[in-house]
């Protein structure tokens, strides 16, 4: 059953914009909300369950109804250099986030602060890299797909 659309062109574009802005808003809210609420106010999981729950639903929606529709970003392209520096910029920021944790928690051992945050940005870069690079191969050949049943349908 079709539902009745009472919006013009003009009204659904902004509508879709109004959405999209409020969607990225939920994201990145919640995702600050849960590293303040870790990192700053040394809450455990319990403590941010419902948050975190709400922010990797909303996570693993995004991926993979991008990668079924062959969409990768607006601005970026899905190769190894992109995955590259977003695998950095992501590891970097992980690794000093959980530094300052360690050193907050424990201002007595600075190089065991430094050790950790390095071990976490030698794994979170690890772990982006791969899953970046795989998911961009995904996308690629998606994308290749949807050219054909293009090229097919004329």
């Amino acid at each position: 059953m079709k539902r009745k659309n009472n919006l013009d062109e003009r009204q659904e574009q902004v509508l879709l914009r109004i959405e999209h802005n409020g969607c990225w808003l939920a994201f990145w809210g919640l995702l600050i909300v849960a590293v303040v609420e870790t990192f700053i106010f040394d809450y455990d999981l319990k403590s941010i369950i419902g948050e975190w729950i709400v922010f990797m639903v909303l996570c693993i929606y995004m991926f993979f109804a991008s990668m079924k529709n062959g969409i990768w970003d607006r601005r970026l392209k899905p190769n190894f250099k992109t995955n590259l520096i977003v695998s950095l910029i992501t590891a970097a920021i992980c690794g000093v986030l959980m530094a300052v944790r360690v050193w907050i928690r424990d201002p007595g051992k600075p190089v065991g602060s430094i050790a950790a945050g390095a071990m976490t940005a030698l794994f979170v870069f690890i772990s982006c890299i791969i899953l970046l690079t795989l998911s961009a191969k995904q996308i690629n050949k998606r994308i290749l797909k949807q050219e054909a049943e293009d090229v097919d349908q004329l």
